[in-house]
């Protein structure tokens, strides 16, 4: 099976890939911080956007940052952009939010007529009534504490028990725990995907669980992926995994593996970049250049690229 590739912006990335990544399947970035994964994930997508594609970014913890992606040259009106965890009031601007109190605490009460004229106390009659429970309060004798020679009753304390709660249920998104706090944003996002990748329209759906522990991400069930990867071939949807360790596993068609990235030393005191390198872990559908067998032994392919990135106030060199 061959499958059209879309290319990634990056020429060292699509010169080894063969054109980019593979359409209708999933493409799995890992690495740690500062690989360089990102910076892929937004060249791809603009590539996208500029050519009048619809993408979506489902962000799991809420890291993207909309002004790097508009400085990367994405088309921000053509990304949806799910935000996981994060409640409806922080999603309001700042500026357009105003406190303001309920109705009924900002109308004046009515002062009530009363005998001593116009007071909100009550009545004398009613405060009286009170009056001989206070006084027999404080004129109860004071217990006399006992002497140590006499015996004392000793209350036995009640022994607490412990009651076992029931486990909780198992998400339906595909994750088997949610009793931290890592796995409602897993779920809210796992569940996104899969309702983007049903709906179709989507050139290329981005899932970001970079900034999430590998221990974490590493224990979605793998029926969940097998999901991903049927929608996105039928879909022809470039689905694109962020992660710091591989999860996907067989039904990962691509997995990209990013080395921690390097500082450039064309300057001594000022930093300028970042030397990028990554290696292909796993490529399933790789077209070869013809089906005639030469005679002598076809050169090796290579299966790393490297590549730098500079900075905006580094300028031409």
């Amino acid at each position: 099976m061959i499958r059209p590739v879309t290319p990634t912006g990056v020429r060292e990335i699509d010169a080894l890939l063969d054109g980019g990544l593979p359409v209708g399947a999933i493409s799995e970035i890992t690495g740690p911080e500062t690989s360089g994964r990102t910076a892929v994930a937004l060249s791809f997508l603009r590539h996208l956007t500029h050519a009048g594609r619809v993408c979506a970014w489902v962000d799991v913890s809420d890291t993207l940052s909309p002004e790097s992606a508009a400085v990367a040259g994405i088309d921000l009106t053509r990304l949806l952009w799910v935000r996981c965890g994060v409640s409806k009031d922080a999603t309001k601007p700042s500026a357009d939010y105003k406190f303001s109190l309920p109705e009924k605490y900002l109308i004046v009460a009515s002062k009530k007529k009363r005998l001593h004229g116009g007071g909100c106390g009550g009545h004398p009659r009613n405060e009286v009534k009170g009056l001989p429970n206070a006084v027999s309060g404080l004129l109860r004798p004071v217990a006399i504490a006992p002497r140590c020679a006499e015996p004392q009753r000793r209350v036995r304390a009640e022994r607490e028990t412990f009651v076992p709660q029931a486990q909780p249920s198992l998400p339906r998104a595909g994750v088997r725990s949610n009793s931290s706090k890592p796995w409602a944003r897993i779920e809210q996002a796992l569940r996104a995907t899969d309702l983007l990748l049903q709906a179709g329209g989507f050139s290329a759906i981005v899932l970001d669980m970079a900034s999430i522990a590998p221990e974490h991400a590493s224990r979605v069930l793998l029926a969940t992926w097998f999901r991903y990867r049927a929608a996105a071939e039928r879909t022809q949807a470039s689905f694109l995994l962020l992660t710091q360790h591989p999860c996907a596993k067989s039904s990962g068609d691509l997995l990209l593996k990013f080395q921690p990235g390097e500082a450039r030393r064309d300057e001594s005191t000022v930093f300028t970049g970042i030397e990028h390198r990554l290696e292909i872990e796993r490529q399933r559908f790789t077209q070869a250049p013809t089906n005639v067998i030469p005679l002598r032994k076809s050169p090796q392919h290579a299966n790393t690229a490297e590549w730098q990135s500079q900075t905006t106030w580094a300028g031409a060199r």
